[in-house]
């Protein structure tokens, strides 16, 4: 049988608003926009707060770690980014410079600088000795 175009089917399914019989089955694809998760840096804000607190820049990173998990949460994602950001920011801040603290000490200590432990031992044996 020949069809002309006007009078070819083109669906013979029945469309959703026609309503569905019982043996008819339905697919519901949902379609999410491909966005890179916001990663809030809570490990490393945790870390630094505890173990590198240098200017309590690491509490103030755990703070804005926090409130970009909230805002992830509450699935503001533009807020939760820059909180997050905000959050990287200060860390690399708060791990550089007690990276450096933590050099320089060790540098001063081997160079003979801080060698206070030696004076006051010095002194507790002697308290007359100068040197």
């Amino acid at each position: 049988m020949e069809y002309k175009a006007d009078h070819v089917p083109m669906n013979t399914r029945t469309y959703p608003y026609q309503g569905l019989k019982e043996d008819d089955q339905s697919t519901v694809i949902t379609v999410v926009p491909n966005v890179p998760p916001v990663r809030d840096h809570l490990p490393w804000s945790i870390f630094n707060f505890f173990y590198m607190n240098f200017c309590c820049l690491g509490f103030v990173a755990l703070v804005f770690s926090v409130k970009s998990r909230d805002r992830k949460l509450m699935r503001d994602t533009e807020g939760a980014r820059r909180y997050g950001s905000t959050a990287r920011s200060l860390n690399i801040a708060a791990t550089v410079l007690n990276t450096l603290l933590y050099i320089i000490i060790i540098a001063l200590m081997f160079g003979g600088v801080i060698g206070a432990g030696k004076m006051l031992h010095a002194q507790s044996v002697n308290p007359y000795h100068h040197g």
